[in-house]
């Protein structure tokens, strides 16, 4: 798929998840390139006079969100959501994804959770039989690091898996600060068997923040191709 026709598949996601949007709702909005095109849609909402308050997931996001004149909200103001529309960098048949290419999931996965429902808007690429083709992120304390990346590492030899552990790096070479000042270890594990495991884990290494493993939380994925746009729906 050529990078048009990628762009045009997270638009036709996007616009599909603008679908549900209802008038009045309280919105959690997601970081990333597909999270940006429903930001854009939410915004042309907002022209048509839609009444929403929306809770960004991102400083980026919130910086778009507020130059498309979006009415925002935090969780502290508005602690129940309707709905979050996000991306992911990958999601498995049972709807589990891997989160946190762009640094966001830590707040990604607060605003979900505070959410009655999680859309999730992706491109068929996105899609693997098994997690772990895309690097798990671990968000950490910057505190201990070299201590918690070795703790993390027992971890995932614990749940089964093998691959290397690096710590993320931005464009520059500087370590990565997530927007809560916290660092990223990816973790390049090629296939996660057991994905429930390896959370449980690793959030029991102290000094792990959060983990990229969003399970059980996608309510509804829509999935655009160059064949058009898929809604699967979670059974449970």
């Amino acid at each position: 798929m050529t990078a048009q026709n990628a762009d045009d598949a997270k638009k036709a996601a996007a616009a599909s998840a603008a679908a549900l949007v209802k008038d009045g709702m309280r919105l959690g909005l997601g970081t990333g390139s597909t999270a940006a095109f429903f930001v854009e849609e939410v915004a042309e909402l907002v022209k048509k006079g839609y009444s929403l308050v929306c809770v960004p997931t991102s400083e980026r996001t919130r910086q778009q969100a507020q130059a498309l004149g979006i009415p925002l909200t935090t969780l502290d103001e508005s602690p129940e959501l309707d709905l979050t529309v996000d991306g992911a960098d990958e999601f498995d048949p049972q709807l589990r994804l891997i989160k946190g290419g762009g640094g966001a999931l830590l707040r990604e996965k607060i605003v979900a959770a505070a959410s009655t429902a999680m859309v999730v808007i992706t491109d068929a690429s996105k899609s693997v039989p098994v997690l772990g083709r895309f690097p798990l992120p671990v968000e950490v304390n910057a505190f201990g690091l070299e201590a918690t990346r070795r703790a993390v590492g027992r971890a995932i030899a614990a749940a089964g898996c093998v691959g290397a552990v690096t710590l993320r790096v931005n464009g520059e070479g500087h370590v990565f600060v997530t927007d809560g000042g916290h660092y990223i270890l990816d973790c390049a594990l090629g296939r996660i068997l057991h994905p429930e495991k390896l959370s449980v884990l690793l959030l029991n290494v102290p000094g792990v923040v959060e983990t990229g493993l969003f399970l059980g939380m996608a309510t509804k994925i829509i999935v655009a191709s160059s064949g058009g746009v898929e809604i699967i729906d979670n059974p449970g």
